[in-house]
């Protein structure tokens, strides 16, 4: 038999002596390593996005332009202007079907929301909430005409708007919890469609908040 290169010896190794205090610090690290990550993965909550943020919504591309103040002034002197907390995105619809615009869920049925198919149904939660006489009154331009459709591949700038009082002073901000799509089976049958990414919570079902998102609210002269 050939001899290993180097030759043998019959000289019995040195143990390498690992510290027991070592090996106790350096196992607490790790577990205390997988812990912490664990706990920040359950813990993560929805992103925090700002103005002139983009958000991939599954079946749309959307872009937080901003919250401002608009007043449409009379058109006659028998009318009486009109101020609006106006809320602007811009948003491409990347399924292959016209989708509706369609509107934020109904505060006062949260336990419908998850149902919404369009984009405005995404928008979960508003706040501060306004006065149900305040609107909202969605829609979106197509080359400065309204329209309440969103055409395949194309971007179109959506506003989300709420009438104030007289004498009522817009909010310095707006707050959205946002929530996404996704094209799967439906619940009660397989047939693949867009509807929105939710979560069971107890007996119901919930949509998934994805981003949370602030907008200050501009004023300008006359706001």
């Amino acid at each position: 038999m050939t001899e290993p290169s180097g030759g043998s010896s019959t000289k019995p190794r040195r143990p390498v002596a690992v510290p027991i205090v070592g090996l106790v610090a350096l196992t607490a690290v790790g577990i205390t390593a997988l812990l912490g990550g664990l706990n920040e993965a359950a813990d993560k909550g929805p992103d925090a996005l700002g103005a002139g943020a983009t958000l991939d919504q599954g079946r749309y591309s959307t872009r937080f332009v901003e919250s401002r103040v608009k007043v449409d002034k009379a058109k006659t002197p028998y009318d009486e202007d009109k101020r609006f907390v106006e809320l602007v995105f811009e948003v491409t619809n990347k399924g292959d079907e016209t989708s509706s615009v369609g509107l934020p869920p109904d505060p006062a049925k949260p336990d419908k929301a998850w149902l919404g198919m369009f984009f405005a149904s995404s928008l979960i939660s508003i706040s501060p909430k306004f006065p149900k006489e305040s609107g909202p009154f969605v829609y979106a331009l197509n080359k400065g005409d309204e329209t309440r459709q969103l055409h395949p591949g194309v971007t179109s700038q959506v506003l989300v708007r709420y009438r104030l009082g007289a004498t009522e002073r817009p909010p310095d901000k707006i707050t959205l919890d946002v929530a996404t799509f996704e094209y799967a089976p439906g619940f009660e049958d397989q047939r693949l469609r867009w509807q929105m990414v939710s979560k069971e919570e107890g007996d119901k079902f919930v949509p998934e908040i994805k981003a949370r998102v602030t907008l200050p609210v501009k004023t300008g002269e006359g706001a």
